[in-house]
């Protein structure tokens, strides 16, 4: 069965990565952009069918809401990105990075939810281990309602190595932890920055709060002092975004 990936960045890791699973790539029919034309420059270099749409066709395709920017990779058997498509993608981007990292979140319905929240409140990426954790299954597609699709999700096969890649590219990290005392909005959150969230059952893993550069909770000022994983995202990346703002 195929599936629909859509967004300049998504796709343009994908052909880097994966460009045997696109059956083809969409396009409106109008004037092109440069990114546009980098895409198709790209397609043709890996043999990936183009196909020109009229914008009309792209609504009936994908609905009016769709916010695919006017292309569209038709794929089969897409799986989670790896770390070699996450520095390509930083190299690329032309704003402080925005990432989320997830510490082996195992529940495909709260990875669904985290993806659907990452996107949109503007992450660049999520990134999770290979090992011990959910990827981009059915289920997960379906609860994130095609963020899965639009926020590259990166699978990396050692997470620690990972988070010191990241820090060396001054990016700051910070690790959700509701023992700590220290407040998340009081970390100055508008730089290149990485929240890092732990699995529902344990949390973050020792090793992964020592790569952390902050370790921060969720003030919550009721009688319970915890969230589920993908709510805890849900109100971090609100406060990321705020201060962003």
């Amino acid at each position: 069965m195929s599936q629909f990936i859509y967004g300049l960045h998504a796709i343009k890791a994908l052909l880097n990565a994966q460009a045997e699973s696109i059956e083809r790539l969409l396009f409106i029919n109008t004037g092109l952009n440069p990114a546009i034309q980098a895409l198709q420059e790209l397609a043709k270099q890996n043999r990936v069918a183009i196909d020109l749409l009229s914008k009309s066709q792209f609504d009936d395709l994908l609905g009016k809401e769709a916010v695919h920017q006017g292309v569209v990779a038709q794929c089969k058997n897409v799986t989670g990105f790896n770390e070699e498509v996450l520095e390509d993608l930083l190299d690329d981007l032309k704003k402080p990075p925005f990432l989320l990292l997830l510490d082996g979140v195992q529940d495909p319905h709260n990875l669904g939810a985290i993806l659907r929240s990452a996107n949109a409140f503007g992450v660049h990426a999520v990134i999770a281990p290979k090992d011990r954790a959910v990827g981009l299954t059915p289920v997960v597609h379906k609860v994130a309602c095609g963020a899965a699709s639009l926020t590259p999700f990166i699978q990396v096969t050692n997470l620690s190595r990972t988070m010191e890649m990241l820090k060396k590219r001054g990016i700051w990290l910070t690790g959700l932890d509701e023992h700590t005392e220290f407040s998340l909005s009081k970390i100055d959150l508008k730089g290149a920055v990485g929240l890092v969230l732990g699995n529902e059952g344990q949390g973050l893993r020792e090793l992964t709060k020592k790569n952390c550069d902050h370790i921060a909770k969720i003030a919550l000022p009721g009688a319970i002092k915890s969230l589920n994983v993908s709510v805890a995202a849900g109100c971090a990346l609100f406060e990321v975004n705020r201060q962003r703002s």
